[in-house]
């Protein structure tokens, strides 16, 4: 590591605060990791969360030399490993990767054995995108419209991952802004739920992409719209649910890297600036790309006191969507 050298203009105790802060960079880029890492998934195999976080993981595998190992944790709509982490040493080895279902679940929790926005700290970000609503082959619908016709007479089912995550929100922000009834499904994970949808035993879900690939890809799901205000680049065949019979609905998931609050400012600029040179180099392009997703690098300084916004945000959600804490 390199430090620029102060203008001979700068008082000595500047230069001096410099030089610290250099070698205190240096230090740790030559001491961490030292071992190997374990990035707890709080979701089942094969939903976003996974998919995002494996490739992330082996980007830093590269990176450090070090093997970066993914452990799922499912259960408690997320809850359960994202406690466990919380509860880990904030050392840096014990890291958490979810995605935005993280707060929104914590926001509709009337009661946990631990507080997220006191004992965890976002690390880095490193994804979003919108999500898309892709119903059972077998309904008589190929527009939003077509639907919200068939739910005035019909009560649908909608799967998620779980209560209060992602498609949950998202699925009953829909159902509000639509004026219909839905009946919620929860699985243990978003990959169950899409594999429900094709398999007729509920009628739709609004997942990400990366969650509907084998099932979008074989083509036992019908796509009929996107949670982005207006159409996306990302999804150009596409339109938004907003200008198709919803207007105002929108709703946006990322994903993220998390760790025990207490881990030191400089460990986690260390991680982050990891994160931030991956999501700008070709392969993670590629893959993001290919899972209709887009690179979200922010700053240490820009997520000071994200989740807390995160978690208020989804409170006044829940409200909107009539989600009553659980």
């Amino acid at each position: 590591m390199s430090c620029p050298y102060a203008h001979s203009g700068v008082r000595a105790a500047a230069l001096g605060a410099a030089l610290v802060a250099c070698s205190t960079g240096a230090a740790l880029a030559q001491s961490y990791p030292a071992r190997n890492i374990t990035i707890v998934v709080p979701y089942s195999a094969g939903g976003s969360a996974d998919l995002m976080t494996r490739t992330m993981a082996l980007q830093l595998t590269k990176v450090w030399g070090r093997n970066v190992v993914v452990d799922n944790r499912p259960g408690a709509s997320g809850m359960i490993g994202t406690e466990l982490v919380s509860k880990a040493a904030p050392d840096g080895y014990t890291l958490l990767g979810s995605t935005s279902s993280f707060p929104a679940t914590a926001a509709t929790r009337a009661k946990l054995p631990f507080d997220p926005a006191k004992t965890m700290v976002t690390v880095a970000t490193y994804g979003r995108a919108p999500q898309i609503l892709a119903i059972n082959s077998s309904i008589p619908a190929k527009s939003v419209q077509e639907l919200i016709k068939i739910a005035k007479n019909k009560e649908l089912t909608y799967g998620s991952s779980g209560a209060g995550g992602n498609n949950h929100f998202s699925g009953a922000l829909f159902a509000a802004a639509a004026g219909l009834k839905a009946i919620h499904v929860p699985f243990k994970g978003i990959a169950p739920a899409v594999t429900a949808v094709a398999g007729g035993e509920i009628d739709m879900v609004i997942a990400s992409a990366a969650a509907l690939g084998p099932q979008m890809a074989a083509g036992r799901v019908r796509l009929l719209g996107v949670t982005s205000l207006k159409p996306s680049s990302l999804f150009p065949d596409l339109p938004s649910i907003a200008e198709s019979g919803v207007p105002g609905y929108e709703y946006e998931l990322w994903w993220g890297l998390f760790a025990p609050a207490g881990l030191p400012a400089d460990q986690i600029a260390f991680i982050n600036a990891a994160v931030n040179k991956i999501l700008a180099g070709p392969e993670m392009k590629k893959f993001l790309t290919q899972e209709k997703a887009e690179a979200w690098p922010q700053t240490p300084e820009q997520l000071n006191g994200f989740l807390a916004r995160e978690i208020e945000r989804y409170r006044k959600l829940a409200k909107i969507a009539g989600i009553k804490p659980l």
